[in-house]
């Protein structure tokens, strides 16, 4: 017993929160340290080439920034609306400095962890009621998971163009939803303002994002301006603002004639709108049990009884269990209608990141208040909301404890060390497949920059790390992306050629 009662001990408060935060830490390290050994590629150099030729030719940063905003508005008539997005990824850094690839997951890291952190532990503590240390543990212990099982890391991490559309643009986003949602709960009317301010500025920076988080945000400002008109009437402006600026972004995003053009020449067809709604509700179901793996059922049945416990202490009155979870659901349903309705399929990597980790964030959040429902049924004698909570209290420090060994064990102990992104890094540094990766990047690098070599021949790589799953060049010139490769670095022509075929 006296085992469990220091487990139990060891998992509250702030030594909980140290152990998480040094597990989150651990784990991104590997990811963060296979980020040396990054290089560009795909649309990087589409999107960079304008501003790559003024850099060259200039050597002004602000010279190059009016390049991309000219390509910017360029786009926005020609090929589509995503008015941030677009600089920001004609702004790609390797077009200023070839070897500072590694700062792209730094980025995209820090910024996707920190504000899903901050927008997690605000609406456990705001919303729910939850102790801040809890708050702290849970989110960090969710951020450790979601890195593992992440479903395209080289897309969220590591590529500069499909990272900075969805992942940095919905991190925009959760700073931006934690504000405007702080902006009812501040005490103080002066940091409600300041708050209702930023989240205005950010609002229009996510209304020139990826379409997806547009309609996430869409979604829930609203649903916000009607919880203040309801419930906090005296700071319904301080979500107003936010909500029409952010809604004129957006319109400005999905009106641009760029969008109708593209539509035009794209041999992908949607389906209806109803359709696509229709279909995004089955698609939730399904992606739900793809990212269900039992690394992450370990987690929620870790922290089932830390939630308990902490709901059980909450004031708030959790009345409404079931409109909560449907309107979870209809928020992720959401996030699939977009690309359903514009190209009819799911499923793109880089798109998946951003409402796998929503629904992690949903889960989360549901169970907690469906724990808080009953704990609070108990309260009033419901036997069987008491036989629950008791067995949870009995098994509590026993079960989050031995489900934390588990965990442990199965992150480190996978047979295919590819499985969990963090034992997949720190393998490819080891065995030396990232340096073997790199070096060939380089010389690759050599060749597209010496100016007495016309057309640029280079060799398939013989090593690279799994999470660097990118498509590679072609060995067919014409190719869209060994055209953008020849473009970018002004050569006739770029091959990608087998040693034994050149």
């Amino acid at each position: 017993m006296k085992v469990w009662e220091k487990a139990e001990k060891y998992l509250s408060g702030r030594r909980a929160v140290v152990l998480a935060a040094g597990l989150l830490l651990a784990s991104l390290l590997p990811l963060l340290w296979l980020g040396k050994y990054n290089v560009m590629c795909i649309d990087d150099y589409d999107y960079g080439r304008r501003v790559h030729d003024v850099w060259q030719e200039t050597g002004s940063f602000a010279a190059s920034a009016q390049e991309a905003w000219r390509q910017n508005m360029d786009f926005y008539q020609e090929w589509q609306g995503t008015y941030i997005s677009c600089f920001l990824m004609g702004m790609c850094p390797m077009n200023f400095n070839y070897h500072i690839a590694w700062i792209v997951p730094v980025l995209m890291i820090g910024m996707f962890a920190s504000s899903s952190f901050l927008l997690g532990r605000h609406i456990l503590v705001r919303w729910l009621g939850c102790e801040k240390a809890g708050a702290s543990f849970a989110m960090a212990l969710l951020l450790f998971g979601f890195y593992q099982v992440m479903e395209a890391p080289f897309e969220g991490i590591y590529w500069y163009n499909g990272s900075t559309h969805y992942v940095l643009m919905q991190s925009v986003w959760f700073f931006l939803l934690a504000l405007a949602s702080g902006s009812l709960w501040a005490e103080k009317k002066r940091r409600a303002y300041v708050c209702c301010g930023a989240a205005a500025v950010l609002s229009v920076i996510v209304g020139g994002g990826n379409l997806v988080t547009g309609l996430q945000a869409e979604i829930l400002m609203a649903f916000l301006v009607c919880y203040a008109f309801f419930q906090k009437r005296e700071r319904l402006a301080c979500v107003i603002v936010p909500f029409l600026t952010g809604s004129a972004g957006f319109l400005v995003n999905v009106l641009a004639p760029g969008n109708g053009r593209r539509g035009s020449i794209d041999m992908d067809e949607g389906y209806s709108a109803v359709k696509a709604i229709v279909l995004s509700f089955y698609n939730t179901a399904v992606f739900a049990i793809r990212w269900t793996p039992v690394f992450m059922v370990l987690l929620w049945f870790l922290l089932l009884p830390l939630l308990w416990k902490w709901m059980k202490a909450s004031d708030r009155e959790f009345s409404h269990p079931a409109l909560v979870t449907a309107g979870a659901y209809c928020v992720i349903s959401a996030m699939f209608t977009p690309t359903l309705y514009a190209v009819g399929m799911t499923g793109l990597s880089r798109v998946d990141n951003i409402i796998q980790m929503t629904y992690y964030l949903a889960v989360l959040f549901v169970t907690a208040y469906w724990l808080g429902y009953f704990s609070h049924r108990a309260r009033r004698g419901d036997s069987a909301a008491e036989a629950f909570g008791l067995f949870l209290e009995r098994a509590g420090s026993r079960m989050t404890a031995v489900c934390l060994l588990l965990l442990m064990a199965v992150w480190v102990l996978t047979a295919d060390k590819n499985t969990y992104t963090s034992i997949s890094a720190l393998r490819s540094v080891a065995y030396g497949e990232a340096q073997t990766f790199y070096r060939e990047a380089l010389a690759r690098y050599e060749i597209y920059t010496d100016e007495s070599i016309a057309d640029a021949v280079v060799t398939p790589y013989s090593e690279r790390p799994a999470l660097f799953d990118f498509t590679d060049l072609s060995e067919d010139e014409g190719n869209w992306m060994n055209l953008a490769v020849a473009r970018y670095y002004h050569k006739d022509s770029v091959k990608n050629v087998k040693r034994d075929t050149q």
